[in-house]
């Protein structure tokens, strides 16, 4: 298998990557000395994950998880659209791409919530849940060919470990 470095990675396939060193892979815009814009993939230097090492998120668990390719950066910013969150959720998405499940359940451990009580949250309370959610407010003024551009990182204290079985984050104790 090819190790996977961030920085090989073309914009079509950087978004929600993590290289071979366990590094997740962002895509960067970049303005150039004539003012004209480009993207890069980047290494990102505050999210690592130990378990989920050298992979492209597929297509597949894209479409499934309601994500774009091609947003920038990372944030939890798209915890508070609920369509996201519910696609988030729903089992085809939740059980099974857990790199994407990973990443937003320390985006939202980040910001004081802890995904699996959101997901099991009935009506109201998902909103409530949600609420706790501040927006970070750094927003990208165009997007890569109709894509939505989120910019904001966020990092978490401690990783989530996964039940082998499932793939869905489970706790020490809690």
């Amino acid at each position: 298998m090819k190790k996977i470095k961030c920085e090989d990675l073309g914009i079509n396939m950087c978004a929600f990557a993590v290289s071979w060193w366990g590094k997740r892979c962002v895509l960067e815009k970049t303005v150039k000395h004539d003012g004209e814009e480009g993207f890069t993939c980047q290494i990102s230097k505050i999210m690592e994950v130990k378990k989920l090492r050298n992979r492209v998120e597929t297509d597949k668990c894209v479409r499934r998880c309601g994500l774009d390719r091609n947003t920038l950066g990372i944030s939890s910013d798209s915890l508070l659209d609920t369509r996201f969150t519910c696609n988030l959720c729903f089992s085809h998405c939740y059980n099974h791409c857990p790199n994407i499940v990973h990443l937003f359940t320390n985006l939202a451990a980040a910001e004081g919530l802890y995904l699996p009580k959101l997901c099991n949250a009935e009506g109201g309370n998902v909103r409530r849940e949600m609420s706790n959610i501040r927006s970070s407010g750094i927003v990208a003024s165009g997007p890569i060919q109709s894509a939505s551009i989120l910019i904001a990182p966020a990092v978490t204290q401690e990783p989530l470990q996964f039940n082998s079985m499932s793939f869905a984050p489970v706790t020490n104790g809690v």
